[in-house]
Order: structure tokens, then C-alpha cells, then sequence
């Protein structure tokens, strides 16, 4: 598979990013046209920073799921999709093709449906580092229905309240999950978060630990079983179903200041092509390689790096259960060496973690595979940036110093890898289609390189967030009313990259 829009070079960059930023409805359009759909789009981008009101591809149908998988069988049937290394190295890791990847995820989206799950319905789903997890994503947006993944370390108080929020009828869990030296009760913490949710139909649970659960007739059902019972029935079909452009894809929650957690909604077309868009240039990933993002799907760097970018790109991920330090502090490093990593997408804490633990647990590993980089989630300060680059890339691969959020839906600011200059512990450059600005306390716009101001971004992209869940004054209020008729990202920044434009 190639990417015709992927960028190879500085100069194509300028000229990627200013068609994006002064004809953005030409450059998206061109993007879009790579991707399949039930039917083309009648308008590129209608928007407003005031309400706020954003939408892209105009009555455009699709289906993210014919985008991740459908289209690659051709090509990439009999290739790796997804590549689990569990939590205990001595347990055999297990390799889904694409078309196994699509048949797993027809059959549970039947599941689904043959437990009332219909378009529309939130599914709450809480699980380990599964490759069921990827499967139960892509059935739910096979069918049309939002999924809330839950982070498998949140209380059942958490997940109640995100419950409640979401009116989610439906759950899909395992029985436990493995963390490092951890067994973590899912289902008994369902159980418990259920207590003041009488409104859930059906629990879905997946075997994982054999950890023993109690089962409530009528409600519980094994994953399983049902999946037995589509097979009884010969494995139907399931089509994926006609999705508008701007129909809501999933909710994921983040911590709000009040307590009550925001449901930062994406909806299907702008996200796919963000994360995909941002996959295929930020990583320079080229089809067969590996690519390995530690985080865990529970947050949006999973959604947005394991699952969705790099299956709409083809490419194959490797997808982790454990923690890095656990059974020692060689993990990361056994399992590049194991699987011959091409792309490490991880977190400055895990790189500062492993750097206390010295070099003997990296030297003893091979890691001439990896070709590129990544930080995501925090700052990376200059120690660990050079730590990582030294050590870990053998000051061959380049450091993609990612800055993003879970509103915006995948990477703003950051190098390419071996494109854009990089600078030690800088995300440098935005990613076309992104404008970024500075702006004083009163909202104008402060201009010149020894400065610094709050960061805001004044244009729309695809992959933004779209609204709160249920309360669309909220998103008004935490994201667009601090300066006029602008996204306010809620971080500061200094204009370093205008140095080299």
C-alpha cells in the first residue's frame, strides 16, 4: 500500500502545509479521495469557533471498519494486522491477519447485534490488553454503535459515573486482566460500578485470567458462548453499516475539573483521516514495518495509534499487555529485539523509569530494527530525549517529540521523522492543517521569537473534537470561550519554529 499524500521531503512539507492552510477544503478533499466511501461528500469543511459548530465531508457515508479492514484483504489478507505479546513472556504471543483481524470482528459485531446492541447504542467496554479489545472496537463501529473504552485500572465509582453519563445499555469485559505482576478483577469491578446502574442490559465477558466471576442470569453472557452461537448459525454475514460523515464514531472520558468526567466525542470521517494522515507522515511508516505505541487503548493515544491510524495505513501493530518493568526492566527492549520493532512510540515517564534502571537491561538486546522514535503524552525533558536517542536509537533514528491531546484527536504539533528538523526535548513544527497561535491574556495575538503566550489553534482540522457528550455548552465553555473564536488548547508555548519556516 502506499500513501500518495505521505511527505518525503522539507520542501514538500512547506508546500503540503501552506495549501492546507490557505485552500484546506482542496488539500482535505485530495486526502479523501484515497479513502473508500458509500458515498462522496457534498461540501469538504463547514464550521464556526463561536458555538462551536464543525463539521467535515458533508453527507459523505462510509464506514471506518471497511477503511481499517475490508479494503487491504486484496492486498494484505495474509498479512499481520495485529501482533500480541501477552503480559507473561513465557505465555505464546498470537499474530491476527487482516483477514483473520475481519472475520473475528464480523462475528463479534453479531454478537452485538444478537444481544439488542443496535446503531446508535453505547457500548462501555473495560478490558485488559487484548487482542478481543481492537476486535470489540472495530464490531462496534462495524454496526454503527459509539464505544466508551474505560481504561482497565479506573474504580467502579469511575466507571459508573461515565456510565451514567453515556446511558451506555450495553458492556463488553473480560473476567480480569494482567498488569506486570497484577491480576486486576474487571468483572468484580463491573459488578460493583452496576450497583447504581440498574439501566444496563447485557454484560459481555471474555475469558482472560479464569479468575472466578459471579454470572447474573439475563444480564451476563460469555463472549465465548455467543460467539458459538454465531457460529451455529454458519458465521453470517455482517455488512458494515451506512455511517454519516459526521455521526459519532466513540466517547472517551477525561478527568474534568469539576469532578463530573468530559465525553470528548469524535465523529467517523475527520478522525479516520486525521489519525491516518498523521500516522503515515509523523512515524514515515512504510508498509511491513512494525509498529509498536506502548500505550494502552484505554486512552486516545491507543485509539488513535493502534487501532484506527495504523489499521486504516495497513500497517502492523504490535500490541502489548504488560508493563515495561515487569518481569524486569529489559521488557520494552526483549520485545523490539523479539519482533524486529521498526517504529517505539512510548512515554517520557517510561523512558525517565527505564533510564534509572541502567544500560545492562538494554545492551543485552538487539535494537538495530528500529528505525524511528516517538514520545507522546508529556513533555520530554532534554535528559531523557538524549537518553532515548543515544541509547535506544544508537543516534540513528530520528525522536518524534509528539504534542497532542484527546480533543484533538491525533498529533498537532511535532518533527516528521527524518523530514523536519528535530530539536532535543521541541514538538517544532504543526502538522499541515494545523495553525497554531500565540495569544496574550487578553486574546491578541503576540508575534516574534522571544516570546512566549498561550497556544491556540484558529482554523479547524479533521480529527477535532466535536462535542461534549450530552452537554455541548461544556465544550463551548472549556475549549472556545476563554478567546474569541478560538480552539484554546489550555497550554503555553513558545514560537520557536517560526526560526525555520
Amino acid at each position: 500500500m502506499s500513501y500518495p499524500y505521505q511527505i518525503k521531503t522539507l520542501a514538500q512539507y512547506h508546500e503540503a502545509y501552506q495549501q492546507s492552510i490557505n485552500n484546506p477544503e482542496a488539500f482535505w478533499e485530495e486526502v479523501a479521495s484515497h479513502f473508500v466511501w458509500k458515498r462522496k461528500w457534498e461540501r469538504v469543511c463547514d464550521w464556526n469557533f463561536i458555538e462551536p459548530h464543525v463539521k467535515w465531508f458533508l453527507g459523505g457515508k462510509l464506514n471506518i471498519t471497511e477503511n481499517c479492514l475490508d479494503r487491504h484483504i486484496a492486498a494484505l489478507g495474509d498479512k499481520p494486522a495485529i501482533i500480541w505479546e501477552p503480559n507473561d513472556p513465557e505465555e505464546h504471543h498470537r499474530v491476527l491477519t487482516y483477514k483473520e483481524l475481519l472475520f473475528k470482528v464480523k462475528q463479534f459485531a453479531n454478537v452485538l447485534k444478537n444481544n439488542g446492541v443496535k446503531k446508535g447504542d453505547r457500548v462501555c467496554i473495560y478490558m485488559g490488553m487484548v487482542p478481543e479489545l481492537t476486535i470489540a472496537v472495530l464490531a462496534c463501529a462495524r454496526i454503527g454503535a459509539i464505544h466508551s473504552v474505560i481504561f482497565g485500572g479506573f474504580s467502579s465509582q469511575s466507571i459508573a459515573d461515565r456510565l451514567i453519563d453515556a446511558q451506555a445499555e450495553f458492556i463488553v469485559t473480560c473476567d480480569g486482566a494482567y498488569r506486570g505482576n497484577k491480576d486486576i478483577p474487571l468483572k468484580g469491578v463491573i459488578d460493583d460500578a452496576l450497583i447504581g446502574c440498574r439501566f444496563v442490559k447485557c454484560v459481555i465477558v471474555c475469558t482472560r485470567t479464569r479468575t472466578p466471576v459471579s454470572m447474573i442470569k439475563g444480564r451476563d453472557v460469555w463472549w465465548e458462548d455467543e460467539i458459538k452461537k454465531v457460529e451455529t448459525m454458519g458465521n453470517p454475514d455482517c455488512e458494515a453499516e451506512e455511517m454519516d460523515a459526521e455521526d459519532t464514531l466513540f466517547i472517551l472520558y477525561t478527568s474534568g475539573s469539576t469532578g463530573k468526567p468530559k465525553g470528548v466525542v469524535h465523529s467517523i470521517a475527520g478522525y479516520m483521516l486525521w489519525t491516518n494522515y498523521t500516522f503515515v507522515n509523523a512515524f514515515q511508516y512504510q508498509p511491513g514495518q512494525i509498529h509498536f505505541c506502548t500505550a494502552d487503548i484505554g486512552w486516545i493515544t491507543g485509539h488513535s495509534y493502534i487501532v484506527y491510524g495504523p489499521l486504516s495505513a495497513g500497517a502492523t501493530v504490535l500490541m502489548f499487555e504488560g508493563v515495561p518493568t515487569w518481569p524486569d526492566a529489559g521488557r520494552f527492549w526483549e520485545i523490539v529485539d523479539k519482533y524486529k520493532v521498526d517504529v517505539l512510540y512510548t512515554a517520557p515517564t517510561a523512558i525517565r523509569s527505564l533510564m534509572g534502571f541502567g544500560l545492562d537491561y538494554v545492551n543485552k538486546y538487539d535494537l538495530s530494527s528500529l528505525k524511528v522514535l516517538g514520545s507522546v503524552g508529556e513533555p520530554i525533558n532534554e535528559e531523557a530525549w538524549w537518553w532515548y536517542y543515544k541509547n535506544i536509537g544508537k543516534e540513528k533514528c530520528p525522536v518524534v517529540d509528539t504534542w497532542w491531546q484527546t480533543e484533538t484527536g491525533g498529533v498537532m504539533i511535532t518533527n516528521l521523522a527524518g523530514v523536519t528538523p528535530q530539536k532535543p526535548a521541541h514538538a517544532t513544527l504543526p502538522m499541515p492543517g494545523v495553525h497554531p497561535i500565540l495569544v496574550d491574556e487578553q486574546g491578541n495575538e503576540i508575534i516574534g521569537n522571544d516570546v512566549s503566550g498561550n497556544l491556540c489553534i484558529d482554523k479547524p482540522w479533521p480529527g477535532m473534537i466535536r462535542t461534549t457528550y450530552g452537554d455541548h455548552e461544556r465544550c463551548r465553555t472549556t475549549y472556545f470561550s476563554t478567546y474569541h473564536n478560538k480552539y484554546f488548547t489550555g497550554d503555553g508555548a513558545l514560537p520557536e519554529y517560526r526560526d525555520w519556516e
